[in-house]
């Protein structure tokens, strides 16, 4: 966005980030915080792949006053297939499911915001607060495991959205999932920000007793303030420790995921963050540095220029360093690691607190018990 990439070169010039957040509030992009209470981004940018831009002015009229807040509104998608494959080098898994698109948690540096265009909505509020949920799910999956010739594999749940955001209280989609594959005895990996995880702990135990589940929790910052701003509508960092060790005394592997580590602001809290969560019962661990992708880069930045503007130089300038002088690199192997001498010194500290603390523990998950199903009797030919 232009008004973004203006502030961002003023921040670096005489004037800061002062001037930097009055180039942002002059071009009316930023929503008003009563409108937007309670949310993570400041703006509503238009869709990359809309035909037209949305702008926000005062035509004198009085009328911005009567705009409404951001609320929570939940459409039903149907899609046809519900397991998502992937060829990525660079992460564990090649599959996965998402029980639901956009997320309420707000993450402000959500990896999975620019997915929100592709259904003609903005990657900022709308991703927050125009959900989509996917409730034949279960069904789908079900379908898809009694396929000839499936071959199973761990399925990754929470590695777009979160499956365990605050609709999954009403909508249930991730439990059903959870007892088909309980059912199929196949085995699952979930990431997720949300205490609610522990209410599925009775089947999830089930599947842990034959090696069939684990779970991680991102944990991202144990500052109660910055988690609020950042990702205000997720579990706090205590919750969050409190649902590993709920996990991990219910016989449950579970792990930790720093992510995302943000230079200059969360990263000094790695062993912290590590030390908190081997104490609660954690023995895996895993990290990834802050990703930029397409349209989080404006929305993080004006994030960091509304709340933390003292910091914005440093951290945008670390951020750089490690992707090689830009916002982000999609490079297979760098992505999620990022290169250069910080992004190197924040690995070796990350698997230097990890070893001492007895974290590169790897639970890996069973495939050989998988049920196929039944194949029905074919008709018997009349004589």
């Amino acid at each position: 966005m232009e008004p973004i990439a203006r502030a961002d070169v003023a921040a670096f010039r005489d004037g800061g980030s002062a001037m930097a957040n009055a180039i942002i509030d002059d071009s009316g992009i930023r929503i008003e915080s009563e409108r937007r209470r309670g949310r993570a981004a400041g703006i509503n940018p238009t869709g990359r792949f809309e035909p037209v831009t949305r702008h926000v002015f005062d035509d004198g009229w009085s009328t911005i006053e009567d705009l409404p807040p951001f609320k929570t509104e939940v459409q039903t998608e149907r899609p046809r297939t519900i397991i998502t494959r992937n060829s990525s080098p660079d992460i564990s898994f090649d599959r996965s499911i998402n029980p639901y698109r956009g997320c309420e948690h707000g993450c402000v540096y959500c990896f999975a915001r620019p997915t929100h265009s592709y259904m003609g909505m903005s990657p900022g509020l709308d991703f927050e607060s125009k959900l989509f949920a996917k409730p034949d799910a279960a069904k789908l999956l079900d379908k898809e495991l009694s396929k000839d010739g499936y071959q199973p594999r761990t399925i990754a749940i929470g590695t777009n959205t979160d499956p365990y955001q605050p609709i999954e209280k009403q909508f249930r989609i991730m439990r059903e999932i959870l007892e088909v594959l309980e059912a199929r005895k196949h085995p699952v990996g979930i990431v997720t920000k949300s205490a609610l995880v522990v209410r599925d702990i009775d089947i999830l135990s089930r599947m842990a007793e034959q090696g069939l589940a684990k779970v991680a929790l991102s944990v991202t910052t144990l500052d109660r303030m910055i988690a609020r701003t950042m990702e205000p509508r997720a579990a706090t960092p205590t919750r969050r420790l409190e649902a590993i060790r709920q996990l991990s005394d219910a016989g449950i592997p579970v792990g930790v995921m720093v992510a995302p580590i943000i230079p200059g602001l969360t990263d000094p809290e790695i062993e912290r963050i590590l030390d908190s969560a081997r104490a609660a019962g954690a023995t895996e661990a895993g990290y990834v540095i802050l990703r930029l992708p397409l349209e989080v880069s404006p929305i993080f930045k004006d994030w960091l220029l509304r709340h933390y503007p003292d910091r914005y130089r440093h951290v945008m300038s670390l951020v750089r360093s490690m992707r090689d002088g830009k916002d982000y690199d999609s490079e297979w192997g760098k992505r999620m690691k990022g290169a250069g001498p910080y992004a190197w010194q924040i690995g070796r500290r990350f698997e230097i607190t990890a070893r001492k603390l007895g974290m590169n523990v790897k639970h890996h998950l069973r495939n050989d018990l998988f049920v196929a199903a039944e194949k029905r009797h074919e008709q018997l030919m009349l004589l």
